[in-house]
């Protein structure tokens, strides 16, 4: 009785994290989207704000005794944090050279690419039905974006990267933390000031710093009270997914992310009056589908694992 009591509450975590995650990330979507549109405020700089108020939020935690820092050599998080650095600059490339269903569509390759990262380096298995889930997942996202898709080569090869980028970002996470023996408050209080200066020096590359439009230039108040407020939620969107990682897989986030998608479509419908075809409609319900059905396949083999160490003598 104890250890279902225990299994109910360690279930009901996580489904209280993905749920946080969930509200805090379309939060972030709908504010980023207001912040472009309204302010104009470049992209990547936006991101680095982002980065040091995750940091700062994790000092004022670590002083509050939320949580102990770890001591880490940087050298064995220095691929985290440039990893992250890399999976930015690519997808925001994959965005600027590409249009919306294409960089969509190849987000959606991120899972595929994962389970192979997990299955070639790491000597991880899934189980065939949980790789036929792929099928409705990627067909489902094809179907959303498909109306959208014009590739260009550039934008292709931008893309490739950061989806694999991206892919080897959400592995190391939960790796590093293993691998480490660190909690996601203790792992991301180093990665985050190093991807920060990482971005600092990224950033004139790509985007101006002083001056109109630049990071540094004449902002409205309004304008750096949204920034801000768009920081502190990423704070939280970071500290989720470091949490949701560590304590699940970094399939299982990106599973989650593509449900995610679909919700940040319906409230785009709904909020924005986006227009949502009949193809688009019929994607959400595939990947729903691929999504539901990924969930209990994945809960039904833990529960067999489970049951099988229960059972030894």
């Amino acid at each position: 009785m104890v250890s279902l009591v225990d299994r109910m509450r360690g279930h009901g975590r996580i489904a209280a994290g993905l749920l946080f995650n969930l509200l805090v990330s379309i939060c972030i979507v709908f504010l980023n989207k207001w912040i472009y549109v309204h302010h104009g405020f470049p992209n990547m700089s936006l991101t680095l704000v982002h980065f040091v108020v995750t940091w700062l939020g994790l000092y004022i935690c670590q002083k509050l005794d939320i949580f102990a820092p770890k001591s880490l050599p940087p050298s064995r998080i220095f691929l985290l944090a440039l990893s992250f650095c890399g999976f930015v600059v690519f997808t925001n490339l994959s965005l600027q050279n590409n249009t919306i269903g294409t960089y969509q569509l190849a987000k959606a390759m991120t899972t595929p690419v994962i389970i192979a990262i997990q299955t070639f380096c790491y000597q991880k298995t899934f189980s065939t039905r949980i790789q036929l889930t792929l099928i409705p997942i990627t067909l489902g996202v094809i179907l959303n974006s498909y109306y959208d898709v014009k590739f260009n080569f550039l934008g292709m090869v931008f893309a490739a990267l950061g989806v694999l980028v991206t892919s080897l970002y959400q592995v190391w996470v939960g790796a590093k933390q293993h691998e480490l023996q660190v909690n996601s408050m203790q792992l991301l209080y180093y990665q985050a000031p190093m991807s920060s200066a990482m971005l600092l020096v990224a950033v004139p590359f790509f985007e101006p710093v002083f001056g109109e439009g630049g990071i540094f230039g004449p902002w409205s108040v309004s304008a750096l009270l949204m920034v801000l407020l768009s920081g502190v939620i990423a704070f939280m969107v970071n500290l989720s997914i470091y949490w949701i990682i560590g304590n699940t897989s970094p399939v299982t986030y990106n599973m989650f992310g593509h449900f995610k998608f679909c919700i940040t479509l319906f409230g785009g419908y709904v909020l924005f009056k986006d227009p949502l075809s009949i193809n688009q409609a019929l994607g959400i319900l595939c990947t729903l589908f691929g999504i539901l059905t990924y969930t209990h396949f994945k809960l039904s083999e833990q529960e067999g694992s489970k049951g099988k160490l229960a059972q030894r003598p």
